[in-house]
């Protein structure tokens, strides 16, 4: 398999379950996505979420130390499905979800770091 191909493939697997997956609590999910739309929480450009300016509040902190758990068993899975690391998938699935899934003023972080606001 190519790098190319397998560029595609990641994110195609990671992409629908990234936002919650099954496993993930609605709540959790329903405290990042209010987190993410006061501009608190973004994508960060490893494939997790973070926060925008420091810290937040317990419950958020829970929510988003939840997700990115999650996260992290799909880059995992992803990773060993096609032959890169789990920072490799965390990364490609970042670039899926940058292109496709964040909403306007959604918060993510340039490969350089920086926060911008979509």
């Amino acid at each position: 398999m190519t790098m190319t191909y397998q560029n595609l493939l990641i994110p195609a697997a990671i992409a629908g379950t990234l936002v919650a997956g099954p496993a993930l609590a609605a709540t959790a999910k329903a405290t990042v996505d209010a987190a993410k739309a006061a501009g608190v929480v973004g994508e960060q450009n490893d494939g997790y979420l973070g926060f925008v300016n420091g810290g937040g509040e317990p419950a958020v902190e829970a929510a988003v130390s939840e997700i990115n758990a999650g996260r992290a068993q799909l880059y995992r899975g992803a990773a060993a499905k096609n032959g890169v690391t789990p920072e490799a998938a965390g990364a490609a699935a970042y670039q899926s979800v940058v292109q496709l899934k964040l909403r306007p003023g959604d918060y993510y972080q340039t490969p350089d770091g920086a926060w911008v606001r979509k």
